[in-house]
């Protein structure tokens, strides 16, 4: 286990038992948010959910767990305290689904981020992570116009998110039509007419393996032409390797999400580009829908059972613009 293994577990233990210990307005509603990990991505979240809170005058708890354990633990211990509604984004969703069908009868339940399809959930907020991945296979079009062998990197194939996510990326390379449903498995090599995709590495939320990954991709595929990260510290991960093996500029990097390195990448020309979500609103209107479910309020469900928050890519003509809104949502300036 690593030492950053361990220092993720440590900062989700001291969420879970300072959530638990505060001090709680009894005459508030209470909700919680559950991450699925500890990463940037869900520090914009987090200020999204304690924004939404305090406009509604209610009590919310940002639990970040370190691991599939960490966050049943999280859940179970929202209900123990008799919170009003959760929002969790489950990491296994087909082997959690009978635990959060329980959580559904304790409390309000809605997925963000990733689904749990099967579940009881009442809701899911986010984006549509196949047609995400369509968006970051178009990146990686413009980034490679004659084509080339690519390798795909992110953290876990369980997540809902995760699956559809890759599988957008490969359908669009291969030009098929769309099919969230389709599903190409991660140890095989995927050869189109112009690219091949010559495999999935999977970290774990490790971000020591994941930078391992990319070392290991560049070492086994000398003539690779570009990295592919599709969870948020996979591009910096990349990154980090290519510059130690002098290769930055020779193999493309697209990315997901809006970690630091990543905008940073774009803006120097290290990474062509990234598909960013909006974790601040997953935040944001994840904890008003539980209050409006809470409330019992006719229509909060009036768009169904997904609440897009669409994607959108960014590159180096919209890095700056975009980089200096997601300061300020962070409060850094």
């Amino acid at each position: 286990m690593t030492r950053l293994f361990l220092f993720t577990a440590l900062l989700a233990g001291v969420a879970l038992v300072a959530s638990s210990c505060r001090e709680v307005d009894p005459g508030k509603k209470r909700y919680a948010y559950v991450t699925n990990g500890v990463a940037e991505f869900w520090t914009l979240a987090e200020a999204g959910a304690n924004k939404a809170g305090t406009e509604l005058g209610v009590d919310v708890s940002v639990l970040m767990p370190g691991s599939l354990t960490d966050q049943k633990n999280m859940l179970e211990d929202a209900i123990t305290r008799g919170v009003d509604g959760i929002a969790v984004s489950p990491i296994d969703p087909v082997n959690q689904t009978d635990m959060l069908n329980g959580v559904a009868r304790a409390a309000d339940l809605i997925t963000h981020d990733s689904d749990a399809p099967e579940s009881d959930r009442q809701a899911y907020i986010g984006m549509d992570n196949y047609e995400a991945g369509r968006l970051c296979g178009q990146l990686i079009k413009e980034a490679l116009p004659e084509g080339g062998s690519i390798m795909l990197l992110i953290g876990r194939m369980e997540q809902d998110n995760s699956r559809k996510r890759r599988q957008g990326v490969i359908d669009e390379l291969l030009d098929r039509p769309s099919d969230p449903n389709r599903f190409d498995p991660p140890g095989d090599v995927i050869e189109g007419n112009k690219y091949n995709i010559l495999g999935t590495l999977t970290d774990g939320f490790d971000l020591a393996k994941a930078k391992a990954n990319a070392e290991d991709a560049l070492s086994r595929h000398p003539d690779i032409s570009a990295m592919v990260g599709l969870f948020a510290y996979n591009p910096p991960a990349i990154i980090q390797a290519l510059e130690q093996a002098g290769k930055i500029g020779a193999v493309k990097i697209v990315g997901f999400d809006e970690d630091e390195q990543t905008l940073a990448g774009i803006q120097s020309g290290a990474v062509h580009g990234t598909v960013v979500q909006n974790p601040y609103e997953y935040g944001y209107q994840s904890v008003v829908l539980l209050n409006k479910l809470a409330a019992e309020e006719e229509g909060a469900l009036a768009d169904g059972e997904f609440i897009s928050i669409p994607g959108r890519q960014i590159r180096k003509d919209n890095v700056d613009d975009f980089w200096t809104d997601l300061k300020k949502k962070l409060g850094k300036e």
